[in-house]
């Protein structure tokens, strides 16, 4: 276990007051781009292949493939957060805002299951599971399956992407922290949590593996520092019901580290709140950043609920 004992100095090390100008993080397609996204799709619908079945050398774009590179290269080593704009999905059918969603997606990495079904595109919307315990994962829940408001956590993929379709009646706006300035804070505030961060906790996989319920095989570092490079995973839910199933619980010195680490990703300073429109598609890089939701406020009739699709 290595820990680094220096502040880090990367683009990926930002605070809201760096990133208050949301045009340096937001690209929005042309319409010439948007004719161009479009033309890609109908390609692909016309050979019959699913939303989820292509690859980005079969989704074949010409001027956008320079844009969608510099969008990548933003993610691995810039900031580690973009969001496109410009789509409309009301002009298209489910079909083809897909298609053209997962085109996109192709060109920034390629799809994963994200969940034990083998899910590669996923609908964020309340399924109506019920949350009856402290800690939703004890009951199995996916809080993107609900209304609740989700704390600061990284997902378990290098980059997680998700397209608006439908804004909720109220609430459901997007936050974003760089784990890499959080872990520039514990160092200079608190070095001694280092240790237990590092060091690394079984946690609870909450369908997540390949199985409904299981455990992580090893102890997970919240940080961890190998070939010059730092990259972060926390879920601060995941943990604690992983060390109960493990050991009974956390030792004190560990549930302190990791209660000052959500303390700090909920400090104006570092999380950086953005409404997603219909429309728009935020990508994020999990090594090096967490991401929240606030909670939603739905509408009651079913065709007008809250819905993006994960990727």
């Amino acid at each position: 276990m290595k820990i680094l004992k220096n502040s880090i100095i990367e683009p990926c090390v930002w605070k809201v007051s760096d990133v208050q100008n949301e045009n340096e993080w937001t690209y929005t397609f042309s319409k010439i781009e948007i004719h161009e996204l479009e033309e890609a799709a109908k390609v692909i619908i016309s050979k019959n292949l699913a939303p989820t079945s292509f690859s980005k050398k079969d989704f074949i774009l010409e001027s956008l493939t320079k844009v969608l590179n510099k969008q990548l290269d933003i993610l691995q080593k810039g900031r580690g957060f973009i969001r496109l704009r410009g789509l409309d999905p009301k002009k298209y059918d489910s079909l083809t805002i897909q298609t053209i969603y997962w085109g996109i997606c192709s060109y920034l990495g390629i799809g994963i299951p994200q969940n034990s079904k083998g899910e590669l595109m996923s609908g964020v919307k309340d399924y109506g599971d019920k949350i009856i315990s402290d800690n939703p994962y004890r009951d199995g829940i996916r809080l993107h399956r609900t209304t609740a408001k989700i704390d600061a956590h990284t997902d378990s993929c290098d980059h997680v992407a998700l397209l608006c379709i439908q804004r909720a009646k109220e609430g459901g706006e997007s936050g974003v922290i760089s784990a890499l300035s959080i872990y520039n804070e514990i160092l200079k505030n608190k070095p001694e949590y280092l240790e237990p961060l590092c060091k690394g906790f079984f946690i609870d996989l909450i369908g997540k593996g390949k199985t409904e319920k299981e455990l992580s095989s090893h102890p997970i570092p919240v940080f961890s520092y190998f070939g010059g490079k730092m990259c972060s995973r926390f879920n601060k839910s995941q943990i604690e019901l992983g060390a109960e199933k493990h050991a009974g619980g956390l030792d004190p010195l560990s549930q302190e580290a990791v209660e000052y680490l959500q303390h700090l990703t909920e400090q104006k300073d570092f999380h950086l709140k953005m409404m997603l429109e219909e429309g728009d598609i935020q990508v994020l890089n999990n090594r090096v950043t967490y991401h929240t939701r606030s909670k939603v406020i739905d509408h009651e009739d079913p065709s007008k609920k809250r819905l993006l699709y994960r990727v």
